[in-house]
């Protein structure tokens, strides 16, 4: 059976570093930005115009407050037809991909609102990955040799932009834990036991099949 572990994470929790710690210890990839090359591969347009859609999508959502929130996931645009290389499209070549590689293996992915692009599948464990401003300000401090001050507006824009992103294209909050199976705080747990959480999770999720799995990786 394969499976996927999806983790959304709040800037400064440790959120991705639990994530690779966790495909290493499953022994199964970890998806981040690489995601982009990927459906730049499944769709044939340029990988640089994921990276181009995201900073719009990031300086539009920024900028503007009145911008529609809805799902914006459907069925991907063929290159003859308009908006194939629209903002919407790009994500859902993406969407795709994810859905794909379900199928294909097993993976931890980071982010891009995968949790709700694989809602429908049950063979996939959300989690989101939290902690107290005050760890996630020292975290990033200690990370980016900051001062207190450029720390905390660096996590408020960068997730005020994963809250914004993930209602742009799914027209749910980013934040409400209805979204996940699991939600964590790194401050009060540690990576190892985030870890073991998140395992624990998916075998009672996944049943025996995933047992078996984890133990072939050890």
């Amino acid at each position: 059976m394969n499976y996927a572990i999806t983790i959304a994470r709040g800037y400064g929790s440790g959120g991705r570093r639990i994530g690779q710690k966790l495909a290493d210890k499953l022994n199964i990839d970890f998806v981040d930005r690489e995601l982009l090359q990927l459906a730049s591969i499944e769709s044939g347009i340029n990988e640089a115009l994921f990276g181009q859609a995201d900073e719009r999508v990031k300086k539009s959502l920024l900028l503007f407050k009145n911008i529609r929130r809805s799902s914006h996931l459907g069925d991907v645009l063929k290159p003859e037809q308009n908006g194939f290389t629209s903002d919407e499209n790009l994500f859902n070549y993406q969407a795709k991909v994810l859905r794909s590689l379900t199928e294909k293996e097993s993976f931890v992915v980071m982010g891009r609102a995968a949790d709700f692009i694989l809602k429908d599948y049950p063979n996939v464990l959300s989690v989101n990955i939290q902690a107290s401003q005050k760890f996630c300000v020292k975290a990033v401090m200690d990370l980016m040799g900051c001062s207190e001050r450029e720390a905390e507006s660096r996590i408020e824009k960068i997730d005020r932009y994963r809250a914004e992103f993930y209602k742009y294209y799914t027209g749910r909050n980013w934040n409400n834990p209805e979204n996940f199976d699991l939600c964590l705080n790194s401050e009060r747990l540690g990576d190892d036991n985030c870890i073991r959480l998140i395992i624990e999770c998916a075998k009672l999720k996944f049943g025996p099949d995933f047992n078996k799995r984890e133990t072939e990786a050890e």
